[in-house]
């Protein structure tokens, strides 16, 4: 690999300075990569477009989310392209030590509040309509196994039973708002006052001898939390919780005397989720009937001008380039897969808060392992596991075209890989665009290193957050956002 890597160095120097030599400083432009790409002029350097067939198929298969992720409670009820979503979270909250006393003297406690307090990170949707939470306490007949990272789409009996509070309807734009008190001063937190009844029930009812005397105690008396959104009144945003984070917590608020004399110390006891032994389940369901996407999913290999990209659990595109396989032997300088959004002017008032994703994968398919697996010779992963994604191509960026200011844009590096096909007669494999939260990737190194693979996971500080994001792309026949592949190259 070192030593094609340094032919290819020393011709692409040459074909410079011939440039320079000559006189012309004209480069090709790239949206990624590093380097110059040598002057296009016809007879040495030149450059061509290949058709792409692009289809479109909801995907079934399904992210798993962990402690540490983000996850989503919320509605989307209005998206003309990709149908509606809705998003429930199960969760367990307990006290920090089994057996668990609350601090101060029980018999002289008073009863405050019981709040459930969790940490917001942001928004997917539409901020300015008004989202109502409700809050429910797990069935007891269904409890987590928080051995379990459940997948998002997973067909779990997990139910939900009585009511811990009312109704919670908030301003998505206030959730930022500072809250400050003589034990909180902080921002990003979504609160939910429970009844007084489940207040008196954690403070009073609740004690060492009984519910919180062990683990299975706890569980056996209060199975967890279950937050879900109203799909009603116009609700369209999903919100981002972390339950991990130090604004996630339950707190109950009281007051007691330790010593029986009249002046009271008021405090607050907090449960906190605990990565790894609280169980956590995200519920996430799409449902595209009646959407514009919907009527472009196929299972046949017709070929589209419109396809759609929906972060998981959501769609992915097939992209096949049957052009390659045919060529001939040929220095390739740059070989780039283009895919830019049509913009949805038919729905002006919805398409500014749906956004796009914000990095999609470029893969092939293994529908014997049924795996994903990388792009030959070009997605490369380090020896410390980062991927190379920033000359890959993925990541979201914008461009101006077609007399739209600002339209998604998304740009492959596959030169290597069309180098390997029209020199070596690799594989010119059939391609699949998706957008990953948490994903897996069987890897194989670079030729002649390729003897070998292992799996890799895309975690979504590289990838996406679960949920977030969609984006209708142009396919191979469309007219003005064309998918395509750009090659530019030397007969040799």
């Amino acid at each position: 690999m070192h030593s094609f890597f340094t032919l290819r160095r020393i011709f692409i120097s040459g074909i410079v300075l011939i440039a320079f030599s000559s006189g012309c400083t004209r480069i090709s432009s790239t949206d990624i990569g590093a380097g110059l790409i040598p002057p296009i002029d016809g007879v040495i350097t030149k450059d061509t477009l290949l058709d792409v067939i692009t289809d479109s198929f909801d995907d079934l298969d399904s992210a798993r989310l962990y402690s540490a992720d983000n996850h989503l409670v919320g509605a989307i009820t209005n998206d003309p392209l990709f149908g509606t979503t809705t998003a429930s979270m199960f969760f367990e909250m307990k006290p920090p030590t089994f057996p668990y006393y609350i601090p101060g003297n029980k018999d002289s406690l008073v009863v405050d509040s019981a709040v459930l307090i969790l940490s917001y990170r942001g928004v997917y949707g539409d901020s300015t309509k008004p989202l109502t939470l409700r809050l429910f306490e797990i069935n007891g007949n269904t409890l987590l196994d928080p051995a379990i990272s459940y997948p998002v789409n997973y067909p779990s009996p997990i139910s939900t039973g009585f009511a811990l509070a009312p109704p919670v309807t908030l301003d998505i734009r206030r959730l930022t708002d500072s809250v400050n008190n003589r034990y909180e001063n902080s921002n990003n937190q979504i609160r939910i006052r429970l009844n007084s009844a489940q207040a008196f029930r954690f403070l009073k009812s609740y004690d060492s001898l009984g519910a919180y005397k062990s683990d299975s105690m706890f569980r056996t008396n209060f199975a967890g939390f279950a937050l879900q959104a109203d799909a009603s009144g116009g609700a369209n945003a999903l919100l981002k919780v972390n339950l991990l984070d130090t604004n996630s917590k339950f707190a109950l608020y009281y007051s007691s005397s330790s010593t029986g004399a009249t002046v009271r110390d008021t405090s607050v006891a907090y449960f906190n989720f605990i990565g790894g032994t609280d169980g956590h389940l995200n519920r996430v369901t799409r449902n595209k009937a009646g959407s514009e996407a919907a009527t472009h999913f196929t299972t046949t290999s017709k070929p589209d001008s419109l396809v759609y990209v929906q972060t998981s659990p959501g769609s992915y595109v097939r992209v096949r380039i049957p052009g390659l396989q045919g060529l001939s032997n040929r220095i390739i300088h740059r070989a780039e897969l283009i895919a830019e959004q049509v913009p949805d002017d038919a729905h002006p008032l919805v398409e500014p808060f749906m956004l796009p994703p914000r990095y999609l994968l470029l893969s092939r398919y293994d529908s014997v392992l049924k795996v994903k697996k990388n792009i030959p010779n070009d997605y490369t992963i380090s020896s410390d596991g980062s991927p190379n994604i920033s000359t890959f191509g993925g990541y979201l960026s914008s461009k101006a075209i077609n007399g739209y200011d600002k339209v998604a844009s998304y740009t492959f590096d596959l030169s290597r890989y069309v180098q390997g096909i029209v020199t070596r007669k690799d594989t010119s494999f059939t391609l699949r665009l998706s957008a990953p939260a948490q994903d897996s990737l069987h890897y194989t190194p670079p030729y002649p290193g390729n003897t070998s693979s292992q799996m890799y996971y895309l975690t979504p500080t590289v990838g996406n957050d679960v949920g977030d994001g969609r984006v209708r792309l142009g396919g191979g026949t469309h007219s003005r956002f064309r998918m395509r592949l750009r090659v530019i190259f030397s007969r040799i």
